[in-house]
């Protein structure tokens, strides 16, 4: 049974519908989109077919969302904003899909149908994308749609013991006063949010919203609690021994030092492309602290 409207939401960009487990039982997804067949049929596995449309959000229009939803998400593709990627900008083709769903919202607001708020999740590197220009387009845009909106950065290694920074934009139609702020609060409102907001023209400054949340309590668990050592599938000797011979010198250093002080020691590798001497080179990277790391796109994106 759907909940009350008040709390219904489109899911935008949805991938496999983690915002949907976020957000749930809360607010009632009522419309999700994504482009790729891979991440529509885990949605679908997810949580059926019911609500989702596969294809292009440039080939949506208002009458294909149902009523006026409290919330529209939107994950849209970071790859040309990340710092794992060529950082070509909301001008690109994967991260300009942006200016689709803006259209969508635009018409939405045409027809007095604009969701109250609008959260935007993306990448930091949003922020400094094109020497901050970007930033300054997306809070253009928002501000012309009629939001006042403010941007709020969280790491996942505050919940759960892996390390992913993510930026979230958060617009609002009208503003409750009790979730404004009166200045910026440094754990959600890091140094390269309030320096973000600093390059802003004054007119739009004077319209960024400094969000008041509850900073989270303490997380209690790091890696290795979640591991099952019973359960584990250890790799061959001649793939740990490739593994190894992908780290750089001082991962190496730092592996052997690990292994010599002995005990059980978990961490997790990564293999990231790294530029050495103008060569790219695949470097495999452990850590040790606790944490996860970020995994890495192909592509580009995190």
């Amino acid at each position: 049974m759907a909940r009350p409207e008040a709390l219904a939401f489109y899911e935008f960009f949805a991938g496999g519908g983690l915002a949907r487990l976020g957000l749930s039982p809360a607010f009632a997804c009522v419309f999700a989109n994504d482009h790729d067949p891979a991440k529509a049929a885990a949605y679908t596995r997810a949580f059926g077919a019911d609500v989702l449309r596969e294809g292009d959000v440039e080939a949506l229009g208002p009458a294909d969302l149902p009523g006026r939803a409290a919330l529209a998400w939107a994950s849209f593709p970071c790859q040309d904003l990340s710092l794992a990627g060529a950082r070509a900008g909301l001008d690109a083709p994967r991260s300009g899909a942006f200016w689709a769903f803006h259209h969508l919202m635009r018409a939405l607001a045409a027809e007095r149908r604009a969701p109250r708020v609008i959260c935007l999740e993306n990448v930091t590197g949003l922020l400094t994308s094109r020497r901050g220009a970007d930033f300054e387009r997306l809070v253009a845009a928002l501000d012309e749609l009629g939001y006042r909106c403010g941007a709020v950065e969280i790491d996942a290694s505050h919940f759960v013991p892996q390390s992913r920074r993510r930026l979230f934009v958060i617009a609002a139609r009208s503003l409750h006063p009790t979730l404004v702020a009166p200045r910026p609060d440094a754990f959600f409102h890091s140094d390269g949010v309030q320096a973000a907001v600093r390059r802003l023209p004054a007119t739009l400054q004077r319209k960024v919203v400094w969000w008041r949340l509850p900073v989270p309590p303490l997380r209690n668990a790091a890696l290795a609690d979640l591991i099952d050592e019973r359960e584990a599938s250890w790799r061959s000797d001649s793939e740990t021994q490739k593994l190894i011979r992908q780290m750089s010198p001082l991962q190496r250093e730092r592996l052997e030092a690990l292994r010599a002080s002995g005990g059980v020691h978990i961490g997790a590798v990564f293999r990231r492309m790294r530029v050495e001497n103008g060569v790219k080179v695949q470097r495999a990277e452990a850590r040790f602290d606790g944490l996860a790391g970020c995994l890495r796109t192909p592509a580009g994106g995190a």
